[in-house]
């Protein structure tokens, strides 16, 4: 079993195809539940990728929309909701009927299912929001407590963010394309500087977008290749890591390596 900071490294080395799964296991099981993380790390997934938004009283919530409408059956802004309050909404009904009853994780919640996967990567990403900086430092915190800092690869479509996390915790970070991020910085000082890995979406992926990231020297990621013909275009491409919402035909590839 690969110990943490050897995966780091190995991505930082792009000797190998690292496979992340998007949400969890999202294509199979409702996205963000802690059901759909355990089905994932099941499949042996290099990385879970997940997504934190801050509760009414301020409890770091496993959530990807701004509001609850979608993925439970609650409604409104999830910052309008306490703890108490979102722990009574269904989060796995929406999905299929098989999955009523499952709950938003908080991030404790996660961090606790992840204690046996010393060797799991974290792609934690930081949403949007007018608190993101609090939830930066409450999820900063919270993974130092415990001891998953070094696993981790921070996460954001807004610049500013991306910055105040590389800025002021000196973590890596990945960003994206300038022209689908928020306050985005042009230059040699700007948004890109601060990017450790970029994740391109296939519908942008090409081996000239590829490699003008690796110019950069910066790790070249994609999201979301689902399908045996998008991950092996993926891997034509040159990207050594793959954010999926079905890991499995990536997984299928994860013995290449990378030329």
């Amino acid at each position: 079993m690969k110990k943490a900071l050897e995966t780091i490294e190995a991505l930082a080395d792009q000797s190998s195809l690292i496979v992340a799964a998007h949400r969890g296991y999202k294509s199979a099981y409702p996205e963000n539940t802690l059901l759909a993380f355990q089905k994932a790390l099941e499949l042996g997934v290099d990385m879970l990728e997940f997504d934190l938004r801050l509760s009414k009283d301020n409890v770091l919530m496993v959530l990807h929309d701004e509001t609850l409408d979608r993925t439970t059956n609650g409604t409104g802004p999830i910052g309008d909701y306490s703890l108490t309050e979102l722990k009574q909404l269904d989060a796995g009904g929406w999905f299929n009927q098989v999955f009523e009853g499952l709950k938003i994780p908080t991030f404790e919640e996660l961090c606790q299912l992840l204690q046996p996967y010393s060797e799991v990567l974290l792609n934690v990403e930081i949403k949007k929001s007018e608190n993101a900086q609090e939830a930066v430092d409450k999820t900063i915190a919270l993974l130092q407590q415990y001891g998953y800092l070094s696993r981790c690869v921070f996460t954001c479509f807004d610049a500013d963010i991306l910055a105040y996390l590389h800025d002021k915790h000196q973590v890596r970070t990945q960003g994206f394309l300038g022209d689908v991020m928020s306050n985005f910085v042009p230059g040699d000082t700007g948004t890109y500087s601060k990017m450790w890995a970029a994740g391109i979406s296939m519908s942008l992926l090409t081996p000239e977008v590829v490699a003008s990231f690796q110019d950069m020297g910066i790790l070249a990621w994609c999201y979301c290749p689902d399908d045996e013909q998008q991950a092996a275009y993926a891997l034509e491409c040159g990207v050594t890591l793959m954010t999926c919402n079905d890991p499995v035909p990536a997984l299928r590839m994860r013995p290449t390596i990378i030329a």
